[in-house]
């Protein structure tokens, strides 16, 4: 698969004040590797009765294919299909079958609502595209939305599950969902790994933030807000105002806030829902598959 050119953020200073990276292997990667291949193989040996079970299921209910495969980006920004169990019917426009809601099925709300249509993607960590753990792959229409800051979650392998999703998964906001893959990236440890798994049983079993507010599965990400305009300058009440106070240009300038902050990405009613499908071929496709069940993003 090809890459794709991330924004990278700026050098951070270090301790000793010099320039950093933003982010460096640690010795725990390595063996972060090695135990998303042993998850890998017991998930896919050990639950492979369960996946036949879900695959048959889903044949029977569904129809061909069973598997459903979307173009994410990875590590770096480096692009892979990502493979899951099939939750949708094909788009037909003549059935009324278009949005997400119309398209989602009673056993795809449940295989979602179990996460048991993630359990292909332990073969995407077997092939080291993924993690366990981790930021959550999403569109690759979104790399060119991310501010630096954002980008960063590109800096570790996408996860099956991550911080974001024991934390509130698609009830969060976009921005407090990158914040999460972005504190992921710089807290990474053996013990942080651990605790998200098994707070990702507990959320699970609880079905927590499997659909966003208003919305058949998440809302789309539009990007980040620009900066706000600056106000207009009454020039009689300046020349009114003791001369300490006028705003001319011996005074002091102020920096407005950060022009990159997150757009309001509130998940309510009010937010435009994304409806493009994405379970099957059609006119029109939508990242069920990014929202975020428990052990997901």
């Amino acid at each position: 698969m090809p890459k794709v050119a991330v924004h990278t953020a700026p050098p951070r200073a270090g301790a000793d004040g010099r320039g950093a990276t933003p982010t460096h292997r640690r010795p725990y990667d390595r063996w972060k590797r090695l135990f998303d291949v042993l998850g890998a193989l017991v998930v896919l040996t050990v639950g492979a009765p369960l996946l036949a079970l879900v695959a048959l299921v889903v044949l029977v209910t569904h129809g061909r294919p069973v598997l459903f495969r979307h173009t994410r980006p990875g590590l770096h920004g480096e692009l892979f299909d990502v493979v899951k169990f099939r939750t949708m019917l094909h788009p037909d426009p003549d059935r009324g079958l278009v949005t997400d809601a119309q398209r989602l099925t009673r056993v795809g709300r449940w295989l979602r609502a179990s996460s048991l249509d993630e359990l292909p993607e332990f073969w995407n960590v077997l092939r080291g595209e993924m993690s366990v753990v981790g930021p959550r792959p999403h569109l690759v229409r979104y790399l060119d939305l991310y501010n630096a800051e954002q980008a960063r979650r590109h800096e570790v392998r996408p996860g099956i599950t991550g911080l974001a999703q024991v934390r509130g998964r698609n009830a969060l906001s976009w921005e407090a969902k990158f914040g999460y893959d972005v504190e992921y990236v710089d807290r990474r440890s053996f013990l942080l790994d651990l605790k998200i798994l098994l707070t990702t049983v507990r959320v699970v079993l609880t079905r927590e933030g499997i659909s966003a507010p208003g919305a058949a599965t998440w809302h789309e990400f539009t990007g980040n807000a620009p900066a706000p305009a600056s106000a207009p300058t009454d020039d009689r009440a300046n020349a009114s105002a003791p001369a300490d106070a006028r705003t001319d240009a011996s005074a002091p300038t102020y920096a407005r806030p950060d022009a990159s902050s997150p757009a309001d990405t509130r998940t309510d009613a009010s937010s435009p829902v994304y409806v493009q499908p994405v379970d099957g071929p059609g006119p029109v496709s939508s990242p069920v598959d990014d929202r975020d069940a428990a052990y997901r993003r």
